[in-house]
């Protein structure tokens, strides 16, 4: 069985995504910034070694290419419904190893996901530490036991010490990268 690359996505709907990069540089160009991040990581972490999908929102949308933005060759999911913490535990579910990314770490590359996918043939969690204490990466040997996402604080500087403590197992981890979210993490990216 393949393992399964999962990329959460937004449509890239003016006002919609990279919010708090928006209050720094407007919508227009946050927007922008958007499709380039995520034409980048669709681009990139495509490989015959694994099965990538896109996990995307809102559901109205799923048909949508957006000029070729959400390639058509792509399978498509619909997020689930609820929080970050109820959409990253139905990606968990079935059997096999599954890595979960989002699309604003435009300096990740394919051999971090190939890293990642290594790292859960001997380990039960695969960890991508973002520079904000958050991460770019989380990778399971599925099935996740029930209520593993429940108690992280997301978009908080303890959110990856919070997911490390909830994993009962080993957890391996990557390079860490810059997450851009804001127009400060966007010029250390660019540094």
């Amino acid at each position: 069985m393949k393992p399964t690359l999962f990329i959460f996505a937004k449509a890239p709907r003016l006002g919609k995504v990279k919010t708090r990069l928006a209050a720094d540089i407007g919508h227009v160009h946050a927007v922008r910034i958007y499709r380039a991040m995520t034409a980048k990581i669709l681009r990139e972490m495509q490989d015959p070694r694994w099965d990538t999908v896109l996990y995307m929102t809102p559901d109205k949308y799923v048909d949508a290419n957006f000029g070729g933005l959400w390639p058509n060759h792509i399978q498509r999911l619909e997020q689930c419904a609820g929080g970050l913490s109820e959409r990253t535990a139905m990606l968990f579910t079935g059997k096999g190893s599954v890595i979960a990314i989002g699309t604003d770490i435009p300096a990740m590359k394919r051999a971090d996901i190939a890293q990642g996918f290594k790292a859960l043939r001997h380990n039960a969690a695969v960890i991508g530490p973002a520079k904000d204490g958050g991460f770019y990466l989380i990778g399971l040997k599925t099935p996740a036991p029930p209520g593993l996402f429940d108690k992280i604080r997301w978009s908080h500087p303890e959110t990856r010490a919070d997911m490390c403590a909830a994993i009962d197992g080993s957890v391996a981890f990557l390079r860490e990268l810059e997450d851009v979210d804001d127009l400060a993490s966007l010029i250390r990216y660019y540094s």
